[in-house]
């Protein structure tokens, strides 16, 4: 086999990766685009999907799901995280978001990024316009010298108070 013919093979196998792996995010986000159409949204009318991929391939789904008293309300990325760790994972690859927003990408809320750190900071994060397009980010790039679970184990205090 001649160097030009394996050359040619290796990249005809890279391209097929690379067109598996868009095809494998464009589901996702797909999924994403779904999950909002069962969001519960009576006040705000904003709908939110998340799809969230686990380290195995599995794939959990979730929607915002509002309450009349506003704090109690669910975001769609931790109900779908929380349908995930409810079933046993813990471990995350991707997560797509999706909304009715066209002219720009729905981004995560605070509390759902400190939600997501909570199970690392190096996965990513798909945030997505009505059209399917989206935007790629980690979790660290959304939520930047965050705190988490690792800090608990080298024994930081982030209260100050020496006795706890």
């Amino acid at each position: 086999m001649g160097i030009l013919t394996l050359l040619h093979q290796i990249t005809h196998a890279m391209c097929r990766g690379i067109a598996s792996l868009i095809s494998s995010l464009n589901k996702l986000v797909q999924k994403s685009q779904e999950a909002k159409e069962q969001a519960y949204c009576p006040y705000s009318k904003f709908r939110v999907g998340a799809a969230v991929l686990t380290s195995d391939g599995t794939v959990f789904t979730g929607c915002n799901v509002e309450n009349a008293s506003y704090p109690l309300g669910l975001c769609a990325e931790r109900t779908a995280i929380s349908k995930a760790v409810s079933e046993g994972y813990i471990s995350f690859k991707v997560i797509a978001i999706a909304s009715d927003l066209e002219d720009c990408f729905i981004s995560p809320c605070g509390a759902c990024r400190q939600f997501m750190r909570e199970f690392g900071s190096q996965w990513d994060v798909y945030m997505s316009k009505s059209d399917g397009s989206y935007k790629l980010m980690t979790v660290e790039e959304l939520l930047p010298c965050s705190f988490g679970p690792d800090d608990l184990r080298k024994g930081k205090n982030p209260v100050g108070n020496s006795k706890l």
